[in-house]
């Protein structure tokens, strides 16, 4: 089992920034591939980016490249979402999860292909 818990979401105003964290615990050796996703009211859960943390190799929704950075610790067992530039549309419940599949870039993104997820943190953006 793995026990995921995320921190550091908030309340900002379009164009500010916020530092989402993901602390893992447990059986970490399930956290090969770890990403980040978001569920706006009434929409699907979406994948905003990813990380394979034995090789570092990130991957990224079109909607935040250039905005967002996915990184990691790995002696705190703690992957980290840099947002910035944010955008209201950014707006949403942010989930952590892992998975010890070896996903690649095709599979990043899928929801299904992950095993263990958080509780979620709330990023709300004001225009």
């Amino acid at each position: 089992q793995v026990q995921l818990v995320e921190s550091g979401g908030g309340s900002v105003q379009a164009g500010g920034s916020l530092r989402l964290s993901c602390a893992a615990s447990g059986d970490t050796y399930n956290c090969n591939y770890m990403g980040w996703f978001r569920q706006a009211p009434g929409k699907e859960r979406e994948a905003v980016a990813g990380i394979d943390t034995g090789g570092g190799t990130t991957y990224y929704a079109d909607s935040v490249k250039g905005r967002f950075t996915i990184s990691q610790d790995n002696a705190k067992n703690t992957v980290y979402l840099q947002m910035n530039s944010l955008k209201p549309e950014d707006t949403g419940l942010y989930y952590c999860a892992s998975t010890a599949r070896n996903l690649g870039g095709l599979y990043w993104a899928g929801t299904e292909e992950y095993d263990y997820w958080g509780q979620g943190t709330q990023v709300t953006v004001s225009s």
